[in-house]
């Protein structure tokens, strides 16, 4: 009898079911936060990957902008250095053809003349003295004269006119400078314009070991020298045919 009250009793008893729909629903509060904490796991991972690619595309392009902003700051130095430094250069090409001009007034005057009169000796003297004064203020200021006599023409300084026959020298010797050039640090301001051999011995190998132009390469007549500033407008360069018919010029080293 006492059994079966005590069964009616925890049949009837409305406090251990309750329990454990409390105990499941916990149960599965805690699996949906586990599902929860999963998902948001995933998408913290996917944020941080997404803004590491961000940073890595912003440091390219910075360090891009940085290289750009050097480049451009090193052309525009480079710019203003050259303006300074080739400022002078339009009044420097006139002052050649003064130069120029003294010289050939310097040849237009025999030693016989010079010999033969006080007052024409005392104006080539002082033609000579301007000369080297011209060519002395040239040197301080960096602009050096090409006068090649006897070298290998070289066609990024000079510029051949013609052509001399000549068995005794090596092809392509400049024997004869019409004018000579100028050079202003390292811009070509006007190639020197030469007469060069022809018809001589081929050129023997340079001490480099590399073979030197033949007779059969020697440059020909009109040959310029590359990115030279020849027309700059300065009437007073001699005519070709003027050079080739004063052999006596202090230029020509022919016997």
């Amino acid at each position: 009898m006492a059994d079966d009250k005590t069964k009616h009793e925890a049949a009837n008893d409305p406090g251990e079911p309750a329990a454990d729909a409390a105990q499941a629903a916990e149960a599965n509060d805690k699996a949906a936060g586990d599902r929860g904490g999963d998902d948001r796991g995933g998408d913290e991972r996917d944020e941080t990957a997404r803004l590491a690619e961000e940073v890595a595309m912003l440091k390219d392009q910075l360090l891009r902008a940085l290289a750009e902003t050097e480049n451009l700051r090193r052309r525009s130095q480079r710019e203003r250095e050259d303006a300074v430094r080739y400022a002078a250069v339009p009044l420097i090409k006139d002052l050649i053809g003064v130069a120029d001009n003294l010289r050939r007034a310097l040849d237009s005057i025999s030693e016989e003349a010079a010999a033969g009169s006080e007052q024409v000796r005392t104006l080539r003297d002082g033609i000579a003295m301007t000369e080297k004064e011209l060519l002395s203020i040239f040197e301080r200021h960096g602009i050096k004269r090409i006068d090649p006599v006897g070298e290998r023409l070289d066609p990024h300084n000079h510029e051949a006119m013609f052509e001399i026959p000549d068995p005794s020298a090596e092809s392509g010797t400049v024997l004869q400078v019409l004018s000579p050039g100028y050079r202003l640090h390292d811009r070509l301001l006007r190639p020197a314009q030469v007469g060069v051999a022809k018809g001589g011995p081929a050129p023997k190998a340079d001490p480099e070991g590399g073979a030197r132009r033949g007779a059969e390469d020697a440059p020909t007549a009109g040959t310029r020298a590359p990115g030279a500033g020849g027309d700059d407008g300065n009437t007073s360069e001699a005519a070709p045919g003027a050079a080739k018919d004063a052999p006596g010029s202090r230029y020509d080293t022919r016997a």
